[in-house]
């Protein structure tokens, strides 16, 4: 029997951030069993460990209970706190090398290099259809993005926090777009200050209604800032994500105008076993 920890990550309190399945241990499990075992935690992903070259190396691989990603934020945040070590690891996924940094109840992951281009107009115009989003709900100060880090994402941004409390999309319509472009889900944001913003994540892809956080958009959203040239120096910004969810989640992202990699900053909790039972 597969032993599969539950944890929430970027988040202090086990009830807030998004949760989950960590494998540390994955020898012997081939794609199905994988897949099996994440659609039976039913978390939005699953990770699933095997040590590899060095002590602190290792090959990671993440599953939602419909599909693989190439990379996840949350569940590496989550993974790094659940080795309970401290100090430098290296995660080997699929998108590639990431380092984390740990230190206890937090993690600090190194995405792979962002990137970030411009939706065309009709592909901005079905994400809109798709959302049941007007033109005029768009920031015209942020224009609609693919960006990356390790994974796809569209990058919409709101003009009002309303809009974005408003979330109820075309779950199937939206999927699908997102699939035709290999993207993995739509970051829907909206600004606060320079410092502060706000998102949603819809996840169709993988059979999740909405992801209350994403390390893997927090990570293409610092590339999205700087490929718009707003980064001019070290810059910080803190997503709040969840909040529309009931699960308040806390993500720090770190982008350097000189540097194509993003770092996510996050702590993780365990799940209580009573938590899961419910």
């Amino acid at each position: 029997m597969t032993d599969v920890l539950r944890y929430s990550a970027f988040t202090t309190d086990p009830s807030g951030g998004n949760p989950a399945g960590v494998v540390l241990d994955a020898r012997g499990l081939d794609d199905d069993a994988m897949l099996r075992i994440a659609a039976e935690v039913g978390y939005s992903e699953t990770a699933f460990v095997v040590p590899a070259a060095g002590p602190d190396e290792f090959d990671v691989r993440y599953f939602s209970p419909q599909v693989e990603v190439p990379f996840c934020g949350h569940a590496t945040v989550a993974t790094a706190v659940a080795l309970g070590r401290a100090g430098r690891l290296l995660f080997r996924t699929p998108a590639g090398p990431v380092e984390v940094e740990a230190d206890g109840g937090t993690a600090t992951l190194t995405s792979v290099p962002a990137s970030s281009q411009p939706a065309s107009e009709s592909e901005v115009l079905a994400l809109l259809g798709a959302l049941g989003w007007a033109p005029g709900d768009l920031d015209p100060a942020y224009p609609v993005h693919w960006a990356f880090a390790g994974a796809r994402h569209a990058v919409v941004v709101a003009r009002s926090r309303e809009r974005l409390a408003a979330l109820d999309y075309d779950f199937d319509g939206l999927a699908a777009l997102l699939r035709a472009h290999d993207a993995v889900t739509a970051d829907l944001l909206v600004r606060e200050s320079d410092d502060l913003w706000h998102a949603r994540n819809p996840f169709p892809v993988g059979g999740v209604v909405e992801d209350p956080a994403t390390g893997a958009a927090a990570a293409a959203f610092g590339g999205y800032l700087r490929a718009l040239g707003l980064v001019t120096g070290p810059r910080t910004v803190t997503v709040h994500q969840g909040d529309d969810m009931g699960r308040p989640s806390r993500l720090r992202v770190e982008v350097r105008p000189d540097d194509p990699q993003v770092r996510v900053t996050g702590a993780a909790v365990p799940i209580p076993a009573s938590a899961t039972d419910a």
